[in-house]
């Protein structure tokens, strides 16, 4: 079978697509309004581009900060730098992205187009903090330009991901918006079919649930893919265990000494390389009373397997009025179960919600370790919008992100059945 071309729009960081093109699927371009998701991106199709010329000792150099990101990709051809395209798709952008895709088509057609909208509009929490419901929020109908991808190009499927608030939001009239879709991609000639997966259940050490809805195009149905449930059979501490012990406020963006990793697990799903040195294992900084109440929480989780509440605290510690609202406000991912609580892109702004499960390195958890639940590889680098790393932008990108473990089972199973 020829090479299967797709195109991912709202890209990301690039969780979907790395899963594809695991899977031997090969990216025609990426769309992405966020600048250093976009980075991110480049700097990934610099990795497969130096991987298929055997020059990845240029990728280590990089990583190492031998040179910066303007000397590293002048050794990338236009071609692959071309292929990620930061722009917001809107009604103004439209001809242009058109154009630009088309160009890299060189006149070939495009088998699959993946990605899902931004889903704060459509998720629960989102709609709970709006006063409004999200119902002036135009990301609401960012689905209707997928549409206008699928007329132009055509492909013979497309993977649609989002959060599972879309099936209950609705619209000012009280319309369904999944609803609204599902007849649009049917006037436009695709059969959709959904279901509702959890990463957890095909290899994520992590409770994710999203939608996953697919589209053939023809009248065909029963075209879904049957995926194997296959769940992790290590603890999240084993996943974490050849990273190095570091406490809030220490570690390294640049590459750190990993530990010996006597298991197998982190190999066979793809995460670690022992040929790429490990990034991102930065822990941020804490105060001294959150210092407190983390060494508490991990204690607690430590020694009797128990979440302790926001009341629970000595009262010296409790600052928030409003002590309902933040009940569960501190968490530790919970490090002897095989299954962590879901990786958000809340971790950019603190990182009480995610309390890394060792007591003594007393800190929240880093963006690697973020990564690993969410299944990016370890030679996956985060970039910012600038020369300086950002770990908000780094946490951003990757609880944004559709595991990649998901995403390579999804597209392993779709190519087996394409020609059916």
């Amino acid at each position: 079978m020829a090479q299967l071309r797709f195109l991912d729009l709202f890209a990301g960081a690039g969780g979907l697509s790395e899963g594809f093109i695991q899977a031997g699927y090969k990216p025609v371009a990426h769309i992405e309004s966020d600048k250093a998701a976009c980075f991110t991106l480049q700097t990934r199709m610099a990795y497969h581009w130096l991987k298929s010329v055997d020059k990845l000792s240029l990728y280590v150099d990089y990583l190492k900060g031998e040179l910066n990101r303007t000397e590293f990709y002048k050794n990338i051809p236009e071609h692959i730098s071309k292929t990620v395209i930061n722009k917001e798709i809107s009604e103004d952008s439209l001809k242009t992205i058109f154009s630009q895709i088309d160009d890299l088509l060189e006149n070939s057609s495009l088998d699959l187009i993946i990605g899902g909208p931004p889903c704060q509009a459509y998720s629960l929490v989102g709609r709970s903090c709006d006063s409004n419901k999200m119902l002036g929020d135009k990301r609401n109908y960012l689905y209707k330009f997928y549409g206008e991808f699928l007329k132009r190009y055509q492909p013979r499927y497309f993977v649609f991901e989002n959060v599972t608030g879309l099936l209950s939001a609705k619209d000012a009239d009280g319309r369904y918006y999944f609803e609204e879709m599902r007849m649009l991609f049917k006037k436009l000639g695709y059969e959709t079919e959904y279901r509702i997966l959890n990463a957890n259940d095909y290899g994520a050490l992590q409770a994710r649930k999203r939608i996953i809805l697919m589209g053939r195009r023809g009248e065909k149905t029963g075209f879904y893919p049957q995926l194997e449930i296959e769940r992790p059979n290590v603890c999240v501490n084993e996943i974490f265990s050849d990273l190095p012990v570091i406490h809030a406020g220490e570690g390294s963006v640049r590459p750190c000494k990993t530990k010996k990793y006597s298991g197998q697990w982190l190999y066979d799903s793809g995460i670690k390389n022992d040929n790429i040195p490990v990034t991102w294992h930065i822990a941020r900084p804490l105060n001294q009373q959150d210092s407190e109440i983390y060494r508490m929480v991990a204690d607690l989780w430590s020694k009797e397997g128990k979440r302790m509440e926001y009341n629970d605290l000595p009262e010296n510690l409790k600052t928030h009025k409003n002590r309902t609202a933040f009940a569960d406000r501190f968490k530790v991912v919970a490090g002897n179960l095989s299954s962590s609580h879901t990786v958000l892109a809340h971790l950019a702004k603190d990182g009480h919600y995610y309390i890394h499960p060792d007591p003594k390195q007393n800190r929240s958890i880093t963006p690697r370790e973020a990564a690993r639940l969410q299944t990016f590889p370890d030679d996956y680098y985060f970039e910012g919008c600038t020369d300086k790393p950002s770990r908000a932008a780094a946490f951003r990108q990757i609880g944004n992100a559709v595991p990649v473990i998901l995403a390579r089972k999804i597209a392993e199973n779709l190519k087996e059945n394409w020609h059916e």
